[in-house]
């Protein structure tokens, strides 16, 4: 049995792939969430019991975190979980980013069935899985030049960048406390200004920052 975890924004979509693919005697949808933030903290609760997903189905523009910066975080955290990108967008640089991050197939969602399920299955088993067409945008480096770290990333002190790099990698306010022996008031210090000086919105744009340098 492959369990499944079903993470887009839309109720109408989960309901129709918990449908779809409920009807496969080898699928069961263990939980479903409405953004990426929702589906690592869904993660955190079931990880290593029996309701573990083996496979997530991850959209890509969602609110509160997008499918992007989860994939990176759920890869980082979770090694025994695959992400597989459903979505409608097979925009460059959304599939190069995910793969980049560690998805392990991209699909469009006017994939039928029977080929979501099989991709579903050999992703599970190890193997990459891209929809037709996709394959060479999954290579293609973006074409637009990397941006040069703003001026203000050498205004950070370097236990602020030490912040900054354990943001990058998923860390809880609580996790980075206990990684630099310090007190969660002072991280929240901390991050705070790390978002004011580099002129971000909050701690999810902080990662995918710290991760493009």
């Amino acid at each position: 049995m492959i369990r499944l975890l079903l993470v887009d924004d839309q109720m109408i979509i989960r309901q129709g792939l918990k449908s779809l693919l409920g009807s496969k005697s080898d699928l069961q949808i263990v939980g479903e969430a409405e953004n990426g933030q929702s589906a690592i903290a869904f993660l955190e609760k079931v990880y290593e019991t029996s309701l573990q997903p083996d496979v997530v189905l991850m959209d890509i523009r969602m609110p509160v975190m997008d499918g992007v910066a989860a994939t990176e975080a759920i890869c980082q955290r979770f090694a025994a979980v695959k992400v597989l990108v459903l979505t409608t967008f097979d925009d460059d640089e959304y599939v190069w980013q995910a793969m980049r991050f560690g998805a392990r197939g991209y699909l469009l969602k006017d994939t039928s069935l029977e080929p979501l399920a099989n991709a579903i299955r050999s992703v599970h088993q190890g193997y990459s899985q891209l929809g037709p067409g996709l394959l060479e945008k999954a290579l293609t480096v973006p074409y637009s030049p990397t941006p040069p770290p703003p001026p203000a990333l050498a205004e950070l002190t370097p236990r602020e960048r030490e912040v900054l790099q354990l943001i990058a990698t998923g860390a809880s306010n609580h996790e980075i406390a206990e990684s630099l022996y310090i007190s969660e008031r002072t991280v929240k210090n901390h991050v705070t200004s790390i978002l004011n000086r580099l002129n971000l919105r909050d701690r999810t744009q902080a990662a995918i920052f710290a991760n493009s340098f």
